[in-house]
This record gives structure tokens, sequence and C-alpha cells, in this order.
């Protein structure tokens, strides 16, 4: 038995309680998520119609910020918040550009790690893998991850839509030095990819999604704009800086989902000097 055959053998999926990864799922029209979850997403999505266009413009965000960082020359990639596969995956825009390069998927959710196989199927030349572990615990996460990567050179930091299910209430830290700890481990040149949803431009809509999560037992913590560029200080932001989700630097796609009104995340992207 396999390191992943043994986790997926004793993790066990926890279907009385709705994860945001499985309602991720239902939103972006998968498959692989259960009643609870899709009872909550229906009953955010009836009172906040943005959800839907906030999940698919988070994984437009993804593919282009990888496709930046590695077009840039970054061949490492540390994706956390993973999320069930929705094609193409991370390792596919990064590998498509540079087939060497190493990727590495963390997520907390058993149903995940179910589909771990999918995610590894990465290019000949570089790596792919898939470590079951949890954002809050940073130590244990990295030493994983550095199975795969050399942490002693630059890595890209994917935390897209993730930061927004964690407050400041975190045991023994809060969110901002949460990812502080992520960036320290960094080396020169790595980069943070961030993307979270705001009140900001759909304020009494988000505040009504938000109180549907937390009924369900889930924390969410929508940010300002001053609260989610917090994230990016003492780190070299790119252009165009934070920025609503479809307007970083965006494409036809992109351009053409802004007409279907507002979504309600912010975006960065930021290297470590």
């Amino acid at each position: 038995m396999t390191g992943s055959e043994a986790e997926q053998a004793t993790v066990p999926i926890d279907t009385s309680r709705p994860h945001p990864a499985r309602v991720y799922d239902w939103w972006l029209g998968g498959k692989d998520n259960y009643p609870v979850d899709e009872e909550l997403a229906r009953r955010i999505l009836a009172v906040d119609g943005t959800v839907v266009r906030g999940a698919r413009a988070n994984r437009r965000f993804m593919q282009r910020a990888v496709r930046v960082a590695a077009e840039a020359g970054t061949r490492q990639f540390l994706d956390i918040g993973t999320g069930i596969p929705t094609e193409p995956n991370l390792h596919q825009v990064a590998q498509g550009v540079a087939p060497e390069c190493k990727v590495v998927y963390a997520d907390n959710d058993p149903i995940v790690l179910r589909h771990a196989e999918a995610l590894l199927r990465g290019s000949a030349e570089g790596a792919t893998q898939y470590v079951h572990a949890d954002v809050r615990d940073p130590d244990a996460l990295l030493h994983r991850a550095a199975d795969t990567l050399d942490l002693t050179r630059p890595v890209a930091l994917s935390l897209v839509a993730l930061t927004h299910y964690l407050g400041e209430d975190l045991a023994g830290d809060d969110v901002y030095g949460l990812l502080k700890r992520y960036v320290a481990a960094l080396a020169p040149g790595s980069w943070l990819i961030l993307s979270q949803v705001t009140p900001d431009l759909s304020p009494e809509a988000v505040e009504r999604a938000a109180e549907q999560f937390r009924r369900s037992g889930t924390p969410f913590h929508p940010r300002s704009l001053a609260g989610f560029s917090r994230f990016f200080e003492g780190l070299e932001l790119l252009g165009p800086g934070v920025i609503p989700v479809s307007g970083w630097r965006p494409e036809p796609q992109d351009v053409a989902a802004q007409a279907e009104g507002i979504v309600p995340v912010y975006a960065g992207v930021a290297r470590k000097r």
C-alpha cells in the first residue's frame, strides 16, 4: 500500500457537515459533494447571486497568476487549500509553461485526498505531489512539502479563496502571523498568490452569505481592501496591485465575464525580496 493509499484508508469523510472545498465544487458544477454541501451551496446562492461568478473568477485568476510566475522563471509551486480537482489544475498550467515544474498540493478534506491520483498526473519531466495537511500547521505542512520542493529556492505559494475561512482567533497565531510564517520559510524570489472575499463591493450580499456559512459551523471572514492588503506587507506587489479578481491582468474571457456583474473578491500577487 502506498502512502497515499494508506492515508485514504485512515482519513474518514465527514458527511454530516458541509466542507468549503465541496461547497466550492458544487458552485463550479462538480459532482464530488454531498447533500449537506449542496444544501449550503444553494442557500448561499439564494442570498448572494455572485458566488458562482466568484468561484469561476477565482479559478481563472489562479491560472493567470501561475502562468505569470512560471513565465518569469518560477519552477516550484505550493498550492494550499487545493480543493477538488477542476481542470485545468495548477500543475497543468505551470507544466504547460515549463514541464520541469514541481507542484505540491495541500488540503485537509479527505475527499480531495481521494482525488489525489488525478492531481498527480503531471509531466514526466516535473513532479506533482499531494499532502493531506492543515494550513494552520505550517511546520508540518512545509516539512512534508519539502520532500518534493527545495525550499532554499523560490516557490510560488498559492492560497486562492482560502484566507476568508481563517480568522484572527487561530490557536497560537492570527491569520496574518500565520501567512508570515509561510512567507518567512520561503526563499527570496518566492511568490505569494492570494484571493479573498470582500464586503467592499457587495456588502449586503456578502454578509448574508457569511451568515449562512457561520450557521453551518464554517467560520467566514470577508475582509476590506485594507485588511486584505495587509497580507502583502513587506512584499513587492506586482502590477496592477490589489484589485478585484477579474481585473487582475484580465484575458478576454475575464473581460467578458465582468459584464455578468460584480464579483466581490480581491486578488493580488507579490514577490519576496
